[in-house]
C-alpha cells in the first residue's frame, strides 16, 4: 500500500510521510501517533523564542539565543566520551557547539565554509559553548526550520532517541508534510462561526502550531482549537438533547394530587422548600409527553433519596416500573431499606437485585422483574445483565452519576421504551463541569437542608495532637454519642493500607478505648458480616466504627457526630466533603477532624484550610476544580467527557458559554446536520464521537 491509496490525506500512515519510514513509524505509534492527522495533533510542549539573533560577543552565560556564524572547523574526539565539536565564527568572536550522541550522523552534516544557525543555552568551558544546540545549515537549505522565529519543542521518550527522531528531525517531517498536504487539510468549522470570532482557519492553525510566526499567532492557535474541541463536545451535548426529547414520545404520567399528598403526609418529616421545588420540576417534565432527562443535584443529607422516590411512587401509581440504580451493594442496601421504610409494605412490591445474592436468588428475583411483578427495583450493576428485563419500566434513577459510565447509564435506559430519567449526584458539580458533563441533562438543585441540622465544625489537627483529639473523642463517646474512623485505602497500595487500618483499630480498641465497644469494616470483609456490624452500629451497639473505604460507611445513624478522617491529605476535596456528610444527620452538633502529617504538601494544605472553612458542596466543588483543574476532577473514562487537549473548564469559561450557544443554535436550526454547510460538522463529529458514544440517529 502506498501513500497515495488513501482518499483522505489525513489519513496517510506516518511511515509514508517523508523523513519517517517504518523504524521511526514505530517510534512514533509508542506516543499514539499512526497518521498524519494524529501527527498534526502532536503539541509542542514549550516554544523557545529563537526570533531574535545575537552577535556572539553579546551573549550571556544561560542566555537562551540563536546565533548565526560560518563554521571554522569540525572536530571528532573518540578518547574519553565521544563526542563532535563544531565551531562557528562571526564578526563578534567564536563559538564551539558540542554533540555527545550520534557523532557519526552530525559528523556528516557539518562542514568547513558553511553558513549555519545555532539556537540554545549558552554555556563558558573555554570559552563560549552549546550542547545539543537546534540547528540550521542556511547555505544548504532553501528555508530555515529553526531562524528567525518562535521553536516547538515536542516531547520525545527513548523511542524517539533510538530512532532518531530530534526535535529538528520532527520540524523536517512537518515541514514536507506541509508542503505536499497542508492545503488539503479539510475545515471542520461552519463558515459564518469562523467569521463571527475571526478564528483562523484549521490548515492555516495547525501551521501556526509547528511554525508559530509569533507569539500572538499561537494565542490565535489556541483560540481555535479551544473553541472548536468546545463546539463539538457541546454539539454532542445538544445532539443528545435534542434526539432525546423531540422525536420520542414520553411515557404519559398522570399526577394524582390526592395520592401525592396523602403519601406526603404520610412521611415521618416534612419535606423542604427545596425539595418541593424540585418535585414540581419534576413533575412538570413527567405531564409534558416527552421522556424526562433531569439531573439531581444536592449534598449529602439533603434529602435526594426522597425527591427519588416520590418520583418512583408517581410512575407505580400509573401502573409502570421504577428502577434506582447505585454504584455498590452497600449503597443499593441503604437505598432499599430507607425506601422499604417509607413505603408502606402491603401497596408496593420491591426488590433488591445485586450481585452478591446466590443465583438462585437472582433469577427468582429476574423473573419477577420481568414478569411486572416487582414495581420498584433497587440495584447495582447487576441491573444491567442481559437476563434483566423490565415488562413496563417508567422511571429510571441513576444514584451517584459520576461513578458510571455513560454506556451503562445507556445500557439501562434501554431496558424501557423511553422512560424518564433522574440522574442524582451528592457531588456538588460546578455549572462550568454541569454545561460539559451533564450539557443534555436539564439541572435541579437541593440546596437546603432539613431543619434542625446544624453545621458540621470542621477541625484541622496533626499527628502530634492525636492524644488531644482522643480525649475529645471520649468524652463525647461517654456522653452516648457515636463515632467513625475512616482510613484511605487505595488500590496501589491496598494491602499496606489494610494493614495499617487493622494495626490502628487494634491499637484503638486495647490502647485508646478500651472501655468502648469498636468494630472494624472493610471491602474484604462478606456482605453478611458488613450488614450485621452496620446494622449494630445503627443501633446503638458499637460505639466507634472503624472503616476502610469511603462509600462503605454510608450507614445513615442519626447518633454518629464524630467523623475522624487519618491521613485527610490523601483524600481529594470531594471525598473529604462526602465522608463529612456521614454526620450531622441529626439536631446534636457534629464534628468532623481532619488528622494529617505535620509535613504535608501547599495543595493538601489548601485543601484542609478549605474544608475549615465552609460546609458549602458547591464552594467546595468550585475550588476543588480550581486546584485539580477539569482534567481530573471526574475520570473521563467514568463521566464520559472526551479528553480535552487545548480547553481548561476552569479558565475557559467564555468560551465555553459562547461555543454551547452555538452548537445548541445549530443543532435547533438543522438537528440531523443535513444542511450542505454542515456536511464536514457532520463528518468531523461521527469521527471524532462514534466509537466512544452512543449517537442519536442523525443524517
Amino acid at each position: 500500500m502506498t501513500a497515495q491509496a488513501f482518499k483522505n490525506p489525513l489519513e496517510t500512515e506516518v511511515q509514508y510521510l517523508k523523513g519517517v519510514g517504518p523504524v521511526r513509524a514505530a517510534a512514533f505509534q509508542t506516543a499514539g501517533i499512526y497518521t498524519f492527522a494524529d501527527l498534526l495533533e502532536f503539541q509542542p510542549r514549550r516554544y523557545l523564542d529563537h526570533s531574535q539573533i545575537r552577535r556572539i560577543d553579546e551573549i550571556q552565560p544561560d542566555e537562551e539565543v540563536t546565533v548565526i556564524g560560518t563554521v571554522v572547523g569540525v572536530e571528532r574526539i573518540s578518547r574519553g566520551k565521544r563526542r563532535l565539536i563544531v565551531r562557528i565564527a562571526d564578526a563578534g568572536g567564536m563559538l564551539e557547539a558540542v554533540w555527545f550522541n550520534q557523532v557519526d550522523l552530525f559528523s556528516k552534516i557539518f562542514h568547513t565554509d558553511q553558513l549555519v544557525a545555532l539556537s540554545g543555552k549558552v554555556g563558558f568551558y573555554r570559552g563560549w559553548q552549546m550542547v545539543h544546540p537546534d540547528f540550521d545549515i542556511l547555505s544548504e537549505q532553501k528555508e530555515a526550520l529553526h531562524t528567525g522565529q518562535l521553536i516547538p519543542i515536542y516531547p520525545s521518550g527513548q523511542e524517539f532517541k533510538k530512532a532518531a527522531i530530534s526535535n529538528y528531525a520532527i520540524r523536517r517531517i512537518f515541514s514536507e508534510a506541509f508542503r505536499k498536504y497542508g492545503q488539503l487539510i479539510p475545515e471542520t468549522l461552519p463558515e459564518h462561526l469562523i467569521q463571527k470570532y475571526r478564528l483562523l482557519r484549521r490548515a492555516e492553525a495547525y501551521r501556526q502550531m509547528h511554525f508559530p510566526s509569533s507569539a500572538e499567532m499561537l494565542h490565535q492557535v489556541q483560540r481555535r482549537f479551544k473553541y472548536e474541541e468546545l463546539f463539538y463536545l457541546e454539539l454532542l451535548m445538544a445532539l443528545r438533547k435534542f434526539h432525546f426529547y423531540s422525536p420520542v414520545q414520553g411515557l404519559p404520567i398522570n399526577i394524582d394530587e390526592k395520592q401525592v399528598q396523602q403519601f406526603t403526609a404520610g412521611l415521618p418529616f416534612r419535606l423542604t422548600g427545596a425539595q418541593k421545588r424540585v418535585l414540581q420540576e419534576i413533575r412538570a417534565d413527567l405531564v409534558k409527553g416527552h421522556p424526562m432527562n433531569r439531573l439531581l443535584q444536592g449534598d449529602v443529607g439533603s434529602g435526594k433519596t426522597v425527591v427519588a422516590l416520590l418520583t418512583m411512587q408517581m410512575a407505580i401509581q400509573n401502573g409502570y416500573q421504577a428502577v434506582l440504580m447505585a454504584p455498590t451493594e452497600i449503597l443499593a442496601q441503604q437505598h432499599y431499606l430507607s425506601i422499604a421504610n417509607l413505603l408502606p409494605e402491603d401497596q408496593y412490591r420491591i426488590e433488591l437485585l445485586i450481585g452478591s445474592l446466590r443465583e438462585k436468588e437472582k433469577s427468582r428475583i429476574q423473573q419477577r422483574i420481568s414478569r411486572g411483578e416487582a414495581q420498584l427495583v433497587v440495584g447495582t450493576h447487576a441491573l444491567i445483565q442481559e437476563k434483566v428485563t423490565f415488562a413496563n419500566l417508567g422511571v429510571v434513577v441513576i444514584d451517584e452519576q459520576h461513578r458510571f459510565g455513560v454506556m451503562q447509564r445507556g445500557d439501562l435506559i434501554e431496558k424501557g421504551k423511553s422512560p424518564h430519567v433522574l440522574v442524582m449526584t451528592a457531588t456538588p458539580i460546578p455549572r462550568t463541569l454541569s454545561l460539559t458533563i451533564y450539557g443534555d441533562l436539564d439541572v435541579s438543585v437541593i440546596d437546603e437542608m432539613p431543619p434542625g441540622r446544624l453545621p458540621i465544625i470542621t477541625k484541622w489537627r496533626t499527628e502530634a495532637q492525636l492524644s488531644n483529639v482522643y480525649d475529645f473523642i471520649r468524652t463525647e463517646l461517654s456522653r452516648g454519642a457515636q463515632a467513625y474512623f475512616v482510613y484511605p485505602l487505595v488500590e496501589e497500595s491496598e494491602k499496606m493500607d489494610l494493614k495499617a487500618a487493622v494495626e490502628a483499630f487494634n491499637y484503638l480498641q486495647k490502647k485508646v478505648f478500651p472501655e468502648f465497644r469498636l468494630a472494624l469494616i472493610h471491602g474484604r470483609m462478606k456482605m453478611a458480616e458488613k450488614e450485621k456490624t452496620m446494622a449494630a452500629f445503627k443501633a446503638g451497639e458499637i460505639h466507634l466504627l472503624v472503616s476502610t473505604t469511603v462509600i462503605e460507611v454510608g450507614v445513615d445513624a442519626p447518633n454518629a457526630v464524630i467523623m475522624v478522617i487519618e491521613h485527610a491529605e490523601r483524600f481529594g476535596l470531594s471525598q473529604l466533603h462526602q465522608l463529612r456528610g456521614r454526620v450531622g444527620r441529626g439536631s446534636k452538633q457534629s464534628y468532623c477532624i481532619l488528622i494529617t502529617p505535620g509535613d504535608i504538601s501547599e495543595t493538601a494544605q489548601q485543601r484542609m484550610h478549605i474544608m475549615t472553612q465552609t460546609n458549602d458542596g458547591f464552594r467546595i466543588a468550585e475550588e476543588d476544580l480550581r486546584i485539580r483543574g477539569s482534567g481530573e476532577f471526574f475520570g473521563t473514562r467514568q463521566h464520559g467527557l472526551p479528553d480535552l487537549k487545548y480547553a481548561d473548564l476552569v479558565t475557559d469559561q467564555r468560551i465555553i458559554q459562547a461555543a454551547r450557544k452555538d452548537a445548541f443554535a445549530l443543532v435547533a436550526a438543522d438537528p440531523h446536520l443535513r444542511d450542505k454547510r454542515h456536511q464536514l460538522v457532520l463528518q468531523h463529529f461521527k469521527s471524532r464521537y462514534s466509537d466512544k458514544f452512543r449517537l442519536p440517529s442523525i443524517a
